[in-house]
């Protein structure tokens, strides 16, 4: 949702609807200490950890936090004296619908398209990227559908590269 936001709040930034903007998102849970129920199959995590990418994945934690980003053109936040922390060239958004693995996980060709969309905007061949910033939800459905898009999406790189792949979410849990 809140990537969603920026993605959102981008678009408008380039179509003149505002010179800047603020987006992220906040989510807090109350009552501090709830906890969670294991069930198989599901996103909750069997042993409290979310180990995204691993096969001892057995789900993903929740956790409490807020993140907003200051949007701007780059050429008013270097007018302005502004530290630039990233520059977002592309974003890829979709809804993949009846093609989805879930109700709340999308298909891995849904995944694909949003990635080769994100590329394209941002003039980013998939051979020009080293490293990927991936949800990584930890669980059995979600990350091997993560997985098969990425491949998907960087299919046409010809010679055998590199690319790391990681999800903060491994050390901070899934923020809601």
């Amino acid at each position: 949702t809140s990537l969603l936001a920026i993605a959102q709040a981008v678009e408008s930034i380039r179509n003149g609807q505002c010179e800047m903007a603020i987006a992220g998102g906040v989510a807090i849970t109350s009552p501090i200490q709830s906890g969670h129920l294991y069930q198989e199959g599901g996103i909750y995590s069997k042993d409290g950890h979310t180990r995204t990418f691993d096969n001892q994945a057995t789900g993903t934690v929740f956790s409490d936090g807020a993140g907003m980003v200051l949007l701007k053109p780059k050429s008013a936040a270097l007018r302005d004296g502004d530290t630039i922390y990233a520059l977002i060239k592309g974003a890829g958004i979709n809804n993949d619908g009846a093609g989805k693995g879930g109700f709340t996980a999308p298909s891995s060709i849904g995944q694909s398209k949003a990635i080769q969309m994100a590329m394209q905007q941002a003039g980013v061949l998939p051979s020009q990227i080293s490293y990927v910033e991936a949800h990584g939800t930890a669980t059995p459905l979600g990350d091997p559908i993560e997985l098969a898009g990425l491949n998907q999406a960087f299919a046409s790189v010809q010679e055998k590269q590199l690319i790391a792949i990681g999800s903060v979410k491994s050390n901070i849990g899934h923020l809601t």
